[in-house]
């Protein structure tokens, strides 16, 4: 992970040998490897997961897999797991499939879901149930495999990517991890990342599920004191002296986030990137996380935290009138508020809105 560049992508430190895996991966899935004897346009799926403690950069790079692979001409389909959703059955299901299938007409997607249609068409929110029982967990499942299945063949090459997978709901979990090991045999990647101390225990499959890293996941580690020092460089310019590096390395622990909050914080209290300022980055650093973020938050006055709050309980895809309707905010005062939120680091984007990382919103 590293910080933003003038193309608001951000760089990516000691983060090789995870990219050199999905490199890999996506070269399998867009055509044959090399002296393998595959016939000609025989792609090959596979699994890769990335497990990491908070703030270590998975986000990041799934945001750099996304991109890399849509620069191979690549189907991505995106979801994330959020706090809020985790007792909402098919959520994640329905953040990967549902957009694939949202502009069709009900008589095209009757054509393209066939005799799943009534069973897999209101669990992803796309019609309306049809009367009597509910369809039981194991056909809905059987209609997912089947609709995934189908369009990793009609939009192949895809790519399949599931970030905060420790926070999704049980019933998408459970059929991920049982659809997975399938990936090989499909023109699909699938990208999983999690907090391995926050894996639900309908997710242990993930732990153990074969992929390019063997039997594991592939473990994010925290930045070295080098890395550090270059991303403090990168952000706040080259007179940022050894001392000063190694005390925001030291004080965040080489947990990526962190960085680059606390040089956005240094940036904003005009602070010389130098020894004599680096007995400073402590308390900058407590500003970052904890009771420091939180009275950051209340500074911008009682109806931005009202927002922010409503944004909190509303979790992944937040649209700005819910948000203003559950914060109690009219349009204008709800748009000054997002405004506040978005200049302090905290929200981004404008329709859906969201955190800017996981950890804020938590």
């Amino acid at each position: 992970m590293g910080q933003r560049s003038l193309r608001g992508r951000r760089t990516l430190f000691e983060r090789e040998n995870e990219l050199s895996a999905v490199d890999e991966a996506l070269s399998d899935l867009a055509g044959p490897r090399a002296n393998t004897g595959e016939p000609p346009g025989r792609s090959r799926g596979a699994l890769l997961s990335f497990a990491g403690h908070a703030g270590i950069g998975k986000t990041t790079l799934l945001t750099e897999v996304r991109r890399r692979s849509a620069a191979k001409g690549c189907t991505v389909l995106s979801a994330r797991g959020g706090e809020q959703e985790q007792r909402v059955a098919f959520h994640v299901a329905r953040q990967l499939l549902q957009p694939e299938f949202a502009g069709l007409s009900e008589t095209e997607l009757r054509a393209a879901l066939g005799s799943w249609y009534a069973i897999v068409g209101p669990a992803l929110g796309l019609c309306a149930p049809s009367e009597g029982a509910p369809p039981d967990q194991q056909g809905l499942r059987a209609g997912l495999d089947w609709v995934l299945t189908h369009l990793a063949v009609q939009r192949a090459p895809m790519v399949l990517v599931l970030d905060d997978a420790h926070w999704a709901d049980a019933e998408s979990l459970s059929w991920l991890a049982a659809f997975a090991p399938r990936a090989e045999q499909l023109p699909l990647l699938v990208v999983v990342a999690y907090r391995p101390d926050e894996l639900p225990e309908h997710a242990e499959a993930f732990r153990s599920l074969p992929g390019r890293a063997g039997q594991r996941p592939i473990g994010l580690e925290p930045l070295s004191a080098a890395a550090v020092a270059r991303l403090v460089r990168e952000d706040l310019g080259t007179q940022a002296d050894d001392a000063f590096c190694r005390e925001c390395w030291a004080v965040t622990a080489g947990n990526p986030f962190e960085a680059v909050e606390l040089t956005a914080k240094v940036r904003d209290r005009g602070l010389t990137p130098t020894e004599d300022g680096a007995h400073l980055l402590r308390d900058l650093a407590a500003a970052v996380k904890g009771s420091g973020l939180v009275a950051r938050l209340e500074r911008l006055g009682p109806a931005t935290v009202r927002f922010a709050w409503a944004c909190a309980v509303l979790g992944t895809e937040i649209r700005p009138p819910l948000a203003a309707a559950v914060a109690g905010l009219g349009p204008e005062e709800a748009a000054d508020a997002a405004d506040a939120l978005r200049t302090a680091r905290i929200l981004t984007g404008a329709d859906p809105l969201e955190f800017v990382h996981p950890l804020i919103a938590t």
